[in-house]
């Protein structure tokens, strides 16, 4: 049977290189490119992904790789363009361009015309090129923007059938079981401390005195960000970052004493809250006790010389956990915190670059202590197999802005959740947030790159999609403070705390209601689905319909209700609105129901038994 398309070979433009004939209805992207730096952002204005572009002075490269290997880029930060041809001698079937991996956001062009964006490291997607390709030698520019550390493309590229994409999306790991939390992790809101912004004081004092306003608002985890001490050789700013760990066994002296800090963890127990710290595994401090004591537990370079993580990252020296050594002091070191201090887990940083399987061991030494909570600030799949209970969804809050902002329809949350379900261990939990001390650091305030309406929408989103919601230091008086990670920056608490009393109904909610922690996620159709998203929370008779209107004008939308578990077309069911108190009844699966909503408007319906 003649193939749907076929690969004369590829053709790197200006290589002459072929490449050896692909299994039939997929071809590698992978190997030489021609690469450019865009350091002054000028690419696209210039049309850089044009066919007849002049690319003599590019560099060849090969992908998949991060641009920090490549010669002269070790410490570049910003955009940079790949460009390569590949031949097809026929298209009589949709294609699609599979992207395992790109570091941080990308756009796409074929033969000039633009394919595609996609926004969110890591994150594997796909984009239809159907309209673009043509028989004969194909273009492909990719523009790949990064925002620090190495940068590119660094997972493969693949040409395939769309027919047979998800034998690229979905992953092995996803027909496996997430490892089980224990309910106080499923069911809970985190809160993020960042101490030094969070008092006045700036101390672990400081927090005790308002543990029952975040009790009030139904916080049951906090996660204090590094208590450590900080180094000071390399230090930057004034105070320093707290990530820049000398003593994983100290306390920082801004914050206090182990005394002063046992005894707000005794107050969080008290209020029945959990407490985790955050570990830095990954690195040190240039000054730190493991740099004294074993120097030999470092990273080095060919030159023998210890070096940091990246270029950026100056005031760290990156760990090498190829030493059985460092694996052990790391175990017990989390072993004492935990057993002899009595917190609840960690929140571990940059968890991807500490190796696996290190993780997981930690986990069952931890778990024969005691039930804990491991949160990964990161997005693997396979860190919920064994080690963690929680990774960072950066997918959804990378497009919260440009689903906001009408750049993306509302439909790339449907992507999003569909690449979680076929590259992630079944019940695997993400943390959902409208910020985070990175974001807010770097990006800008919440409410500042959302507006106000934009926020609130954003932060209905992450409490009612499934996962685990989290708050940042200042988030209940809608902070539009950066806070420095490297000096003391004021969050302004006289603000209104509109956003406060939002997030306690919303969590008070979850709660309550076990549609949001546990329940079935159940897309809603519509009209305006290129503006309003909707969705119901099933878990046996509970209910919970959201619908989001993104865009900023208002919209009617008529909705038809899904067949779910119990539900009967016929029978009525009365919705009552969270935040309005307006009733709605719906009279079961194939119902339709119309709304209005206001720019950015929201509603969040829960049935009454």
């Amino acid at each position: 049977m003649r193939n749907a398309w076929m690969v004369l070979g590829l053709l790197v433009a200006g290589v002459g290189m072929m490449a050896a004939r692909p299994a039939a209805g997929r071809q590698s992207l992978d190997g030489e490119w021609f690469f450019a730096a865009d350091s002054g952002r000028i690419g696209v204005r210039e049309q850089w992904y044009r066919t007849d572009f002049d690319r003599s002075s590019w560099k060849t490269v090969i992908t998949p790789d991060f641009w920090e290997a490549y010669p002269g880029l070790a410490s570049y930060d910003g955009w940079g363009w790949f460009v390569r041809t590949f031949s097809l001698e026929a298209v009589t079937s949709p294609l699609s361009i599979h992207f395992a991996g790109v570091d941080d956001d990308a756009q796409v062009w074929i033969n000039g015309k633009s394919v595609g964006e996609h926004a969110g490291y890591s994150d594997p997607f796909a984009l239809d090129v159907t309209p673009a390709v043509k028989p004969g030698v194909n273009t492909i520019a990719v523009l790949v923007k990064d925002y620090s550390g190495g940068g590119g493309i660094y997972r493969p590229v693949t040409l395939i059938e769309t027919a047979r994409l998800e034998e690229l999306l979905r992953s092995p790991l996803s027909l496996l079981p997430a490892r089980p939390s224990t309910d106080w992790v499923r069911d809970g809101a985190m809160y993020s401390v960042y101490l030094r912004s969070f008092s006045q004081e700036g101390t672990f004092a400081g927090l005790q005195k308002r543990l029952p306003e975040l009790k009030q608002m139904g916080i049951t985890t906090l996660w204090l960000m590094p208590i450590h001490p900080v180094g000071v050789k390399n230090r930057k700013g004034t105070l320093g970052s707290p990530y820049a760990v000398s003593d994983y066994y100290g306390i920082n002296p801004e914050f206090g004493t182990l005394d002063d800090f046992k005894r707000l963890l005794k107050s969080v127990h008290a209020y029945d809250m959990k407490l985790i710290i955050d570990l830095v595994a990954n690195h040190t401090s240039w000054d730190s006790k493991l740099m004294l004591e074993h120097p030999e537990w470092f990273t080095r370079n060919a030159a023998g010389e210890i070096i940091p993580p990246n270029a950026d990252w100056h005031d760290v020296a990156d760990l090498d956990y190829s030493h059985a050594g460092l694996r052990t002091y790391m175990k017990e070191m989390m072993l004492y915190w935990v057993r002899d201090v009595g917190i609840d887990g960690f929140r571990c940083d940059v968890a991807e670059l500490v190796p696996t399987d290190f993780w997981e061991d930690a986990r069952a030494a931890l778990d024969a202590v005691k039930p804990v909570m491991m949160l990964s600030e990161g997005s693997l799949p396979e860190h919920h197999v064994k080690a963690f209970d929680l990774t960072y969804s950066w997918n959804v809050y990378d497009m919260l802005g440009p689903v906001l902002s009408g750049k993306r329809p509302v439909a790339v949350l449907d992507q999003i959740l569909r690449t979680e379900e076929m590259q992630f261990p079944k019940g695997s939990l993400r943390m959902r947030f409208v910020t985070n001390h990175d974001k807010n650091a770097y990006d800008g305030p919440a409410v500042t790159l959302f507006g106000a309406d934009g926020l609130k929408l954003a932060t209905v989103l992450v409490h009612t999609l499934p996962g685990v919601p989290l708050l940042y230091t200042g988030e209940e008086v809608a902070n539009d403070r950066a806070l420095s990670l490297f000096e003391k920056t004021e969050v302004d608490w006289t603000r209104p705390r509109e956003m406060g009393e939002m997030n306690r109904t919303l969590i008070a909610l979850r709660q309550s209601n076990q549609a949001l922690a546990r329940g079935e996620f159940v897309r809603v159709r519509g009209t305006s689905e290129k503006d309003v998203y909707a969705f119901l929370r099933v878990a046996g008779k509970s209910r919970i319909l959201v619908v989001l209107n993104f865009s900023g004008a208002s919209q009617t939308t008529t909705l038809q209700m899904p067949e779910v578990s119990g539900s009967q077309k016929g029978r009525m069911t009365q919705y009552r609105e969270l935040f309005l108190k307006r009733v709605l009844s719906v009279s079961g699966s194939g119902d339709q129901v119309e709304l209005a909503l206001e720019p950015r408007g929201y509603r969040v319906f829960v049935a009454e038994e």
